[in-house]
């Protein structure tokens, strides 16, 4: 392959890799709580975080020492997609012959799915590595604008679950998006066979502690990192809720017996497509990496984790205050706008401090540590309380009317924004600033040749 078409190949994997997760992650929730699972909707998210503790790491291990990382890719894919397209098939047979889904197959066979579709994201990035590497390419340059597609094929796949439409019903109320996600994760199985060899290590012998970034477990002995690993765990606790609730949220509008909403605005069309308003959250994203250059410039690393700590507070603030009527329906533009600089801000900006303040030896599973502590435990404990203690009890709990219910939901919003208000100030205070302006023009470059290369967008 020449370079274009090596680059053109990758941004395919990557297109095809996000537009597997895109096809559900933000719809799931929705389609769970109007077919009899509303009280359950936390654990499918939950469990995403929990798999992402260990799955990540054995798969690793893998394709470091067995199976060459684009065959093992090609694996995870094949059992993801399969299992997802089961998932799907359960929940069309639960439908048809009880009118509602059972948690237990259902449950079962999704876990399943993400604990081998998981470990793919970082998989594809090593793919992804392995191959510039193999044509002499150079990484930092050439990958952003290919990692970028990723969140173009995330966007896509959102857009396609709410507007098209299979039997009268579109995807994103049906259990087809199980099936759309689990077909592509098949075509990319598929895919990742004609890439590249990526040849397995010689003599590798990384273990499990190193995978899971155990050892860097030792950096707690440094009172400024522990203070920061512990924020970001608290911080990612705030990851993974508007995924989990933010469509049922806007779709609950559309309940014809609220036609004050229903038959709103525009007809209710925001009330009805969902999926699309929070995929602006998505665009928001791509975009607003490219202030974190200028804005690491003029506030430090501190200064832009708090903006990313006060925009969480705007994110679901803005959904407390929000509905799918004028002028309510700005204020929830408004929350997906922020959402970009609420997600990369910190992630970004937490990955370069991560890599200043740690020696070379230690920066790759201090890297796993960091998103350990945000993706792995800290979105899963969050989404786990967020519905067992929040939603299940102001939204969800038996016998509440539909006015109730509403009040409820502003009501978790806004408990969310209070917790997240908490943790920017202790942060605030708590966390002192890590170094002066000039030794950190490294980090600062760093992000410059990211957004320079087309952006980095973690999901």
């Amino acid at each position: 392959m020449n370079n274009l078409t090596t680059k053109v190949r990758l941004s395919t994997m990557n297109f095809l890799e996000f537009a597997v997760w895109g096809s559900y992650l933000i719809s799931m929730g929705m389609f769970l709580a109007t077919h009899g699972l509303g009280d359950s909707v936390f654990w499918f998210y939950t469990v995403q975080g929990l798999v992402s503790i260990i799955m990540p790491a054995l798969i690793g291990i893998v394709a470091d020492r067995w199976i060459p990382a684009q065959r093992t890719l090609s694996l995870c894919h094949l059992l993801a997609g399969g299992f997802m397209i089961a998932t799907g098939l359960v929940a069309a047979h639960d439908l048809a012959t009880y009118g509602s889904l059972q948690f237990a197959k259902l449950f079962t066979l999704y876990t399943l799915s993400v604990a081998f579709f998981m470990p793919t994201i970082g998989l594809s990035n090593s793919v992804a590595f392995n191959i510039l590497d193999q044509k002499n390419m150079d990484t930092i340059k050439d990958f952003p604008p290919i990692r970028v597609f990723g969140t173009v094929g995330f966007i896509a796949a959102e857009l396609f679950v709410n507007f098209a439409s299979f039997g009268g019903t579109t995807v994103q109320h049906s259990y087809s998006q199980f099936i759309v996600s689990g077909a592509l994760s098949l075509l990319l199985a598929v895919y990742c066979l004609t890439l590249n060899n990526c040849p397995c290590k010689k003599g590798a012998s990384r273990s499990l502690a190193d995978a899971l970034g155990l050892k860097a477990f030792s950096l707690f002995k440094d009172r400024k990192m522990a203070i920061f690993f512990i924020f970001s765990m608290l911080l990612g606790v705030s990851l993974q809720i508007t995924n989990s609730y933010g469509s049922d949220f806007i779709n609950f509008f559309a309940n014809p017996e609220l036609s004050e909403y229903a038959n709103g605005f525009m007809n209710g069309w925001w009330a009805k497509n969902p999926t699309f308003l929070i995929s602006i959250s998505q665009c928001a994203e791509a975009l607003c990496i490219l202030l974190i250059p200028y804005c690491l410039r003029r506030f430090g690393i501190k200064g832009v984790m708090l903006i990313a700590m006060f925009a969480w507070v705007l994110r679901f603030g803005f959904f407390g205050i929000g509905n799918t009527n004028f002028p309510g329906v700005g204020y929830l533009l408004l929350s997906c706008i922020v959402y970009g600089v609420a997600f990369d801000f910190f992630n970004v900006s937490g990955g370069l401090y991560v890599d200043s303040q740690t020696s070379p030896e230690q920066r790759s599973s201090a890297q796993g540590l960091f998103m350990l502590m945000t993706n792995g435990i800290g979105a899963s404990v969050g989404t786990f309380i967020a519905g067992t203690c929040v939603v299940n009890k102001f939204v969800k709990a038996p016998g509440l009317s539909l006015e109730q219910q509403l009040n409820g939901w502003h009501t978790s919003w806004l408990i969310f924004a209070a917790y997240a208000l908490v943790v920017a100030v202790l942060f605030m205070f708590i966390f002192k600033a890590p170094k002066a302006a000039d030794e950190s023009k490294k980090e600062i470059s760093k992000a410059e040749d990211s957004v320079d290369g087309g952006g980095f967008v973690e999901k």
